[in-house]
Parts: structure tokens; C-alpha cells; sequence
């Protein structure tokens, strides 16, 4: 990903260069085609390409932090015991049938 994000800087580089050497440009214009053509798309595409490394980041801090308390992922789950919600361990529960 960032091989593409220092080709397209050089490219807007290279136009930036063209328009401040131009007979017509001006420098002022390279200044706003490498801000509008490099750097503002590049940063908004780098933000979003790298939302799910953020994410993942995020949840191994959580994750860390909660291991940290004692606790671990699994008792986080309130259905990860296996037992019926609202069982005693020793409480038997009658199966239900149809009647007659």
C-alpha cells in the first residue's frame, strides 16, 4: 500500500515542479496542486485503509486490559458456562412433554 501512496506523491511532486518551472504557472499553484492533488487524497486514503489495523489495535488493547484485571475473554461471555440462563449447577430441570 505505501508503494502506491510514494509513487502518487512523486507524480504530484513531478506536477507540482512543472507548474512552479511553467512560463504561466506560478508557485502559488504548486503549492495548492500538491495539497489538493497529493497530500489531502493520500491522507484520506491511508486513514481508511488503515481502519481495520485501528480496530484490531483497539480490541488487543481491550483485550489486555481486561487480562490485566484478572478477568479473562471467555468469563466475559455470559453464555459461555454452557448451563441454562438463570440454572443452578445442582438444580435438575424437568424435561417438558405433551400431554395425552
Amino acid at each position: 500500500m505505501y508503494l502506491v501512496v510514494i509513487g502518487w506523491m512523486y507524480v504530484v511532486l513531478m506536477m507540482s515542479v512543472a507548474e512552479a518551472t511553467n512560463t504561466t504557472g506560478s508557485v502559488l499553484g504548486a503549492i495548492v496542486t500538491f495539497f489538493l492533488y497529493g497530500l489531502l487524497p493520500v491522507a484520506l486514503v491511508v486513514y481508511l485503509m488503515r481502519a481495520p489495523q485501528r480496530r484490531k489495535a483497539i480490541k488487543a488493547r481491550e483485550a489486555a486490559e481486561l487480562q490485566a484485571l484478572g478477568g479473562t475473554q471467555a468469563s466475559a461471555d455470559p453464555g459461555a458456562s454452557g448451563h441454562a440462563a438463570g440454572a443452578a449447577e445442582d438444580e435438575r430441570i424437568a424435561p417438558v412433554r405433551k400431554e395425552p
